[in-house]
């Protein structure tokens, strides 16, 4: 964690533009673009429990990762202040969006430590609280004025939705390995991916190093998926801020519960998770010991650390800077997080 936070002191004054950018209250009439629509009026406002609403989605953390990913690569492809703000920030709001989504749909009651949005609201209001989120993303990635950022936005976004659609009607489908990798990278390494590569192409990076930083990007979110998935077994409750074996209660398969099926094919406690959908918490909790006790922790984490040297070797497309080691080191510390 130390490691983390010197990586981040490089980036803090902009990581607070950031925050800031991401609680801006905009009103529509702003962009309109006619003088004959450009009034006053609230109901072009955000509605005032929205923004309060918004206000503790962003108040409740995380790690800004994805915003820290394409601030530390415009310091080595510089673009304009505002276009890398409006990005970093949009990335951000659109991985907010996709959790309040994901407690919904997974039924959810906490996150960090917190009562999930749709643990008091209705599912209703749930959805147009992240759908605002969305379009409160699209429209500051709009405000950079870059068409191939912009569509490579929108195209990361529709890969997430079929992903979670992806997710939704293969629960109860037995995955494998292959299946297991796309419903990731729509999960997590797609919004990696974009965070980098959009950055360099803001920077005008030639084609070759947008092409590496997208690779970067794409398996750095990969390896920080699976370590998330090990983390659902092993990860301090505490600090996780959630039951160990909330995807296992969710109905989710992951990659050592894949491990695990694989060394143990007829291990019946396992089967029954894999066909069966959610769990009362005892079978949960007996499948988390089993898997916890076996040689699936380690592969999945060995997995994770293929993923995490892949990522090193394409950042060497890139020239040597204390920015590139910041990079370097933020990939070391998504396999050492919160154990």
């Amino acid at each position: 964690m130390n490691k983390t936070i010197a990586i981040f002191n490089l980036i803090q004054d902009d990581l607070e533009r950031v925050e800031q950018k991401m609680r801006e209250k905009p009103r529509l009439t702003a962009y309109l673009g006619s003088p004959t629509l450009a009034y006053e009026s609230t109901m072009y406002e955000p509605h005032p429990t929205l923004s309060a609403v918004i206000d503790h989605l962003i108040d409740s953390g995380g790690k800004r990762v994805r915003p820290a990913l394409a601030l530390l690569v415009s310091r080595i492809y510089p673009s304009e202040q505002e276009q890398i703000l409006a990005l970093a920030a949009s990335v951000e709001l659109l991985h907010t969006a996709t959790l309040v989504h994901d407690d919904l749909i997974d039924g959810a009651l906490l996150r960090r430590g917190n009562p999930t949005l749709n643990a008091s609201w209705s599912s209703g209001a749930t959805v147009l609280t992240g759908d605002y989120l969305y379009a409160r993303a699209a429209d500051l990635t709009a405000q950079i004025e870059h068409m191939r950022v912009m569509r490579l936005f929108a195209h990361t976004l529709m890969v997430i939705c079929n992903g979670e659609v992806k997710q939704m009607f293969d629960k109860r489908i037995r995955l494998d390995r292959q299946q297991y990798y796309e419903r990731i990278y729509a999960k997590t390494a797609a919004l990696f991916a974009v965070s980098t590569e959009a950055a360099g192409m803001l920077g005008n990076a030639p084609d070759p190093i947008v092409d590496a930083l997208r690779e970067y990007g794409k398996l750095l979110g990969m390896a920080f998926q699976i370590v998330d998935d090990v983390l659902d077994f092993i990860g301090d409750e505490e600090k996780m801020g959630k039951p160990a074996g909330s995807d296992l209660q969710a109905g989710l398969i992951t990659l050592p519960t894949l491990y695990f099926l694989e060394q143990n094919a007829d291990h019946e406690l396992v089967n029954r998770i894999s066909n069966n959908g959610r769990l009362n918490n005892t079978l949960v909790q007996a499948a988390v010991k089993t898997v916890r006790e076996s040689g699936a922790i380690e592969a999945a984490l060995d997995e994770a650390r293929q993923f995490v040297r892949r990522s090193q070797t394409a950042l060497q497309a890139l020239p040597p800077s204390e920015y590139r080691d910041a990079l370097w080191e933020l990939s070391d510390f998504c396999i050492d997080r919160n154990r």
